[in-house]
């Protein structure tokens, strides 16, 4: 596919970017609002956050095409995070460090294939680190909770909290990129 076509898929759909970054922000700010939240209840926004985040994905991943075809890290990343919300929601008794050890996997995984995501991106637009930084982030989260399941309840939530709010800044940040890119290709020259 040319690049001319990918970025008109791209810019088109800049909202659905942003919109997924403001529901990783609300998410943090609800966690941080709300430090002595119960673990079950933060299983359950964080089972919910992780479905529309997979459903969104998804989304994105069938309207953007990369040499006509859905591009396949964002399903990845889609079908991951569904699965990680319908079995947080099957399962929402499990223990603390179970669920911290799932939550460290999936960002970590869906990291990985947001950097391969920008990586795609780079020869479209410019700023693709922004995608490529929210999977660092993820992966750096990933692997921190990885090393420290036990740590506080306390301390966890200010971690996902601030995790979720750093993601969602840039995926908002990188959509607002594509609707200049948007603009910039309806514009006459």
């Amino acid at each position: 596919m040319a690049i001319g076509t990918m970025l008109d898929y791209v810019s088109r759909n800049w909202g659905w970017m942003v919109f997924r970054g403001a529901a990783a922000i609300v998410f943090g700010v609800l966690a941080f609002a709300w430090p002595g939240i119960t673990l079950a209840v933060l299983v359950l926004f964080w089972g919910a956050y992780a479905l529309a985040d997979g459903l969104l994905s998804l989304l994105v991943a069938f309207r953007i095409k990369d040499e006509g075809k859905p591009m396949w890290p964002l399903i990845v990343v889609g079908l991951f995070g569904i699965g990680a919300g319908v079995l947080t929601f099957m399962n929402p008794a499990m223990t603390a460090v179970v669920l911290l050890s799932f939550i460290a996997a999936w960002a970590t995984i869906t990291g990985i294939f947001q950097i391969v995501a920008a990586i795609r991106l780079r020869k479209v637009i410019a700023n693709e680190w922004m995608l490529g930084f929210s999977g660092a982030l993820s992966v750096l989260f990933g692997v921190l909770m990885l090393l420290r399941p036990g740590a506080g309840a306390l301390a966890v939530v200010w971690l996902i909290a601030s995790y979720s709010i750093l993601f969602g800044i840039t995926l908002a940040m990188l959509g607002f990129r594509l609707r200049g890119l948007a603009r910039a290709t309806m514009s006459p020259a």
